[in-house]
């Protein structure tokens, strides 16, 4: 590998001062973030129960938010197609990862171990510089965003586990800003409004729809590496930041 990228060695340097909002223990507490517009900030409700039990978690998963320089000099981010063979969320766009397993030793190692598995990336390739706050699905997991960057591409030769992934492409990190080949489903639950968004993207012949938590953790990471919120409403679940009853008192 030739010099590392100038750019990318400082947004690494940028995300290493990243402070989540909140953790899984202590997430009522909501830290100052370094590199965040106020508007792309995310209030967390002082109502969030203070344990992970009462939260309704019941499970942890991390994935891994590989980044790359692209051959324009923009930032890309690797995802996947789910195998359509999978008993769940087959066929959907995700990033790689998956549930931690009792061998790991932190959300960083569920990560770069699922990374490895789905796709044959290298961990020695990538470097860790971020975990961000979980986002907790309906189902009481956990999944924990973690950031990395890939400085030397051409060294990643994509090996999709065909049993898991059926796909490997990238996309710009950007066009998670951008109200742009983008929709979004107007949804309500426990009293509270929010949307789904989805984003289109084209690669070749092929097509796909990254939407849902996928969309809404890249939405979250691109508003954090180029520091400003996105053009359109965001309205995310409350229940991605542990709040799963509306305060009526």
């Amino acid at each position: 590998m030739g010099e590392k990228s100038q750019k990318l060695l400082s947004l690494a340097q940028q995300l290493r001062l990243y402070k989540p909002l909140y953790s899984l223990n202590d997430p009522t507490k909501e830290q100052q973030q370094q590199g965040v517009p106020e508007e792309g900030r995310n209030s967390v409700s002082q109502n969030l129960n203070s344990t992970t039990e009462s939260a309704g978690i019941n499970n942890r998963a991390a994935v891994l938010i590989c980044i790359f320089e692209g051959n324009d000099s923009d930032m890309r981010v690797i995802l996947t197609k789910r195998s359509s063979t999978l008993s769940s969320h087959s066929g959907e766009v995700a990033l790689p990862g998956g549930k931690r397993e009792e061998g790991d030793a932190d959300d960083i190692e569920t990560a770069l171990r699922e990374a490895k598995e789905e796709i044959g990336l290298d961990p020695s390739l990538v470097d860790v510089v971020a975990v961000l706050e979980p986002f907790i699905t309906l189902r009481g997991i956990a999944v924990v965003p973690v950031v990395g960057i890939l400085f030397d591409k051409k060294a990643f030769v994509p090996s999709p586990n065909t049993n898991e992934v059926e796909s490997i492409f990238d996309v710009p990190l950007e066009m998670f800003l951008k109200d742009e080949n983008r929709r979004a489903e107007g949804k309500q639950r426990m009293g509270y409004k929010y949307l789904l968004h989805f984003f289109d993207y084209q690669s070749g012949s092929q097509k796909f729809v990254i939407w849902a938590l996928t969309a809404g953790i890249m939405i979250r990471v691109a508003s954090i590496v180029y520091q400003r919120a996105p053009t359109f409403s965001e309205q995310r679940p409350p229940f991605w930041t542990g709040v799963f009853k509306k305060d009526t008192s």
